[in-house]
């Protein structure tokens, strides 16, 4: 008798896969600050990848300042449908760790928001960031792809990617006040919420962005992304929230 064929492994839609994908990969999303650009080459379109840097805007959307000096801007000008493979990597065997690729279509953003997140997470594109060739762009996700490590992989569609934002146009508007509120008064609340909720070493750790989902931290070339309990109902849970996470990381802290 035939040995019975067994069906082709394939990566489940993130819903019904047995982890968190999603929260997984909008980890990866908001944590890693470079990313490997596919785009289609402009001549002939066969693939080409490049090195870019990368953050996300306010809902998660990725990010990237890029010079029309170079082939994947040009690409991106003729045909703006792109991917992003994110991967941080760790010690050990690549092929370990957790990885996400998103597809969509990339194109210019005049949003001064863009700007500023940006910059936020990559101080040092400040001195180019506003040469003639440079602009900032940003990438609507279509798609996106995680492998989590070995036997994990998931598919996710554009809204499990990204954040809601209906109803936090305030936190929009407020943002980068709450930003600079935070870095300046409250280093020590960052400390504790990198080492707490996120694991991460001694910083000094600054706030380089925040959403109706999480915090975002930088210490140099180290970031860490800390995700709230719950997603916010609405802007004026934001101060509560942290006030109680603050508490709860000094309270681990003392024993």
């Amino acid at each position: 008798m035939a040995e019975t064929e067994r069906p082709q492994a394939a990566p489940l839609p993130a819903a019904a896969a047995p982890f968190d994908a999603i929260g997984l990969a909008k980890e990866l999303l908001r944590a890693t600050r470079v990313g490997a650009l596919a785009t289609l080459d402009r001549a002939d379109g066969s693939p080409f990848a490049s090195l870019v840097t990368v953050a996300t805007d306010l809902d998660g959307a990725p990010l990237m300042l890029l010079s029309r000096l170079s082939a994947h801007t040009l690409n991106l000008e003729a045909e703006p449908r792109c991917s992003l493979l994110l991967s941080p990597g760790g010690k050990g065997d690549p092929l370990a760790h957790p990885r996400l690729t998103v597809a969509g279509r990339a194109g210019r953003t005049p949003e001064p928001r863009a700007r500023a997140r940006f910059l936020a997470r990559h101080p040092k594109a400040a001195l180019y960031a506003d040469f003639p060739d440079f602009a900032f762009f940003r990438l609507e996700p279509a798609a996106g792809h995680l492998n989590g490590g070995f036997a994990k992989a998931a598919t996710l569609t554009a809204e499990e990617l990204l954040t809601p934002l209906a109803g936090f146009e305030a936190l929009a508007e407020s943002e980068a006040g709450a930003v600079a509120h935070m870095n300046e008064d409250h280093a020590d609340a960052l400390a504790l919420y990198a080492a707490h909720f996120a694991g991460a070493g001694p910083g000094p750790w600054r706030l380089t962005g925040l959403d109706p989902e999480g915090l975002d931290l930088a210490a140099g070339d180290r970031t860490a992304r800390v995700a709230f309990p719950q997603p916010l109902a609405e802007p004026g849970a934001l101060r509560p929230v942290l006030v109680r996470m603050a508490a709860e990381a000094r309270a681990a802290q003392q024993g």
